[in-house]
């Protein structure tokens, strides 16, 4: 599996036709994230900050952000979450086993002649930061907690609002759905609710 991987990935990249451009046209579109701004009316900032983060939400629970913060040692894959084929496995850095890297197959950036995604630093989340199956509360109370998601609240802005792969969510190539929004109006919201005390739903 290995080897077909890597054949369909390295194989020469033909030129697109009309068929092909028609298809990029017709890729799904990420649907529209409310604005920090549009939050300010509500003025108790308890309410403004469960607000602003059940917006935020709406890319933290998409697929392509919960495919890489599953609940076990194997990715899942689609907008259906399905276990990632071929199998593999997290490995102790996140990053795949020693005999089969994610690197193997993910390249830095997405590969559209096979439709395998791929940008830098290709990885899993921590086990510690597994999402799915999680409500919205409880995701939040993870991320809040530096013990499980090892970044203080300086760094957890600095990867929501800058890190690329995260970044991938919005430009995720193939027919993938992207998450709504764009990173900068999603770190917006980020960062308007950790200026309003980081509240989480219950």
């Amino acid at each position: 599996m290995v080897v077909l991987g890597l054949a369909m990935i390295f194989r020469p990249q033909s030129m697109p036709t009309s068929q092909s451009l028609l298809a990029a046209q017709a890729q799904p579109r990420a649907s529209a994230l409310r604005r920090a701004s549009s939050f300010a009316s509500i003025e108790d900032p308890k309410t403004r900050s469960l607000a602003l983060f059940q917006e935020a939400g709406r890319v933290i629970e998409h697929p392509r952000c919960m495919n890489c913060h599953p609940r076990s040692d194997r990715p899942t894959q689609t907008s259906a979450m399905r276990p990632h084929m071929p199998w593999v496995t997290r490995g102790p850095d996140n990053a795949g086993a020693p005999t089969l890297r994610c690197a193997t197959c993910h390249r830095d950036v997405n590969f559209e002649a096979s439709g395998v995604p791929g940008s830098p630093k290709w990885k899993l989340a921590p086990i510690e930061m597994a999402w799915q199956g999680e409500t919205l509360g409880e995701i939040c109370r993870q991320i809040l907690d530096p013990s499980r998601s090892h970044m203080s609240r300086a760094q957890l802005l600095h990867h929501m609002t800058e890190d690329e792969l995260v970044g991938w969510a919005w430009h995720p190539g193939g027919n993938r759905e992207p998450a709504p929004g764009s990173q900068a109006e999603f770190g917006s919201l980020i960062s308007a609710w950790l200026d309003t005390g980081a509240k989480c739903p219950a």
